[in-house]
């Protein structure tokens, strides 16, 4: 049997994404393992985002083999996708906190909505993953009250909640100006050293992927493919990275 260190924690094999009846990924094959930091890069429209819905469960998997953290998705039930989000925490580029309440309530609503009762274990969870992105001072504050990369290190925050085995950073850095971007780079690498989860990072910030290293995968044709360390990105075809 192989060891559980070495099996991928995302598989897909030969899996066709298909949304709305719209072909939009045809025989994808990608391997994550535990540990590794993984950017997807591609243009506009060539299912970046559409692979990171279907490994939550949000596009069902109707052709080929796919797994997420011991979920098969072929096989996932309706019922099943909590549980499978529970093991995996997801960054977006606009925050998506809810406005009508301070920081520590948005993150006290999510460990509530994902089965936690005790009160003193919950206040124990969140202070420390606010300290973990230096918020813990501005817990009382409401999300309009503060600046986008503050609100990101909520997010971020938010997406470390439950220990997650994956975190799925979807174009975190968009909305942000290039110093603040850097400043949420070096946050999720220390995420990344602390806690060791898989990153799956999906970036059109070309700038990043070549200052912090990791493994890099680029969608287009209805596929994806990792590139070699060695190769170089034609920017010229990606016009939009």
């Amino acid at each position: 049997m192989m060891p559980e260190n070495l099996k991928p924690i995302i598989e897909f094999t030969e899996v066709d994404i298909v949304k709305e009846e719209n072909l939009i990924m045809s025989g994808l094959n990608l391997s994550i393992y535990r540990g590794d930091f993984i950017y997807i890069i591609g243009r506009v429209g060539s299912g970046k985002t559409s692979v990171i819905k279907t490994i939550i469960g949000e596009i069902p998997v109707k052709k080929g083999s796919a797994s997420v953290a011991g979920f098969s998705l072929e096989k996932l039930k309706e019922r099943d996708i909590p549980y499978l989000r529970r093991r995996i925490g997801v960054v977006f580029q606009d925050f998506q906190l809810l406005s009508d309440r301070s920081v520590y309530d948005n993150l006290y609503f999510v460990l509530r909505a994902t089965g936690w009762k005790n009160k003193k274990e919950i206040d124990h969870i969140i202070k420390e993953r606010l300290e973990s992105v230096s918020m813990i001072r501005k817990s009382h504050k409401m999300p309009h009250q503060l600046s986008g990369g503050e609100q990101q290190r909520v997010a971020i925050a938010r997406a470390l909640l439950n220990n997650p085995e994956i975190i799925l950073a979807d174009e975190p850095t968009g909305n942000l100006d290039g110093e603040t971007a850097v400043e949420i780079m070096e946050l999720l690498t220390k995420i990344h050293k602390l806690y060791e989860p898989s990153i799956v990072f999906v970036t059109h910030n070309r700038s990043l992927f070549k200052r912090y290293p990791g493994r890099v995968v680029i969608c287009e044709n209805m596929s994806c493919r990792e590139l070699e360390v060695s190769q170089e990105i034609d920017f010229s075809q990606l016009s939009e990275l």
